[in-house]
């Protein structure tokens, strides 16, 4: 059974930094692709990160480029991500996502396993 847990959310000041780990189990994260994506109250999904073993890290909103990147440590099967200069537009359940393979991609229905998700909130 595939299991991801995200931790590391919570309360930031504005301009503040957070890092949100993905804790996979039951499998290796080495051969699997796992991403980051956010969703605010009325907003859609957005995808905003990707691990893979072979393609490295990726990063897709133009809003968060230079201020997040995405890393993984294979030995404790923790994908990251590390988020910096938070603003409130950044307020939103995180959550990561995995499928097995190397290819990342933006789309939601490529990742059959989901985290329950975790909350960032960006606020004075």
């Amino acid at each position: 059974q595939v299991q991801l847990v995200e931790s590391g959310g919570g309360l930031v000041q504005p301009g503040g930094s957070l890092d949100l780990s993905c804790e996979a189990s039951d499998f290796t994260t080495k051969y699997y692709a796992v991403a980051w994506s956010r969703q605010s109250p009325g907003k859609e999904r957005e995808a905003v990160s990707c691990s893979s073993y072979i393609t490295g890290g990726e990063i897709w909103p133009d809003s968060v480029k230079g201020r997040f990147t995405t890393s993984r440590d294979v030995e404790k099967n923790i994908v990251y991500l590390q988020m910096s200069r938070l603003t409130g537009e950044d307020t939103a359940m995180y959550y990561c996502a995995a499928h097995y393979g190397t290819e990342c991609g933006a789309a939601a229905s490529r990742y059959p396993w989901w985290g329950q998700g975790i909350q960032v909130t960006v606020s004075s």
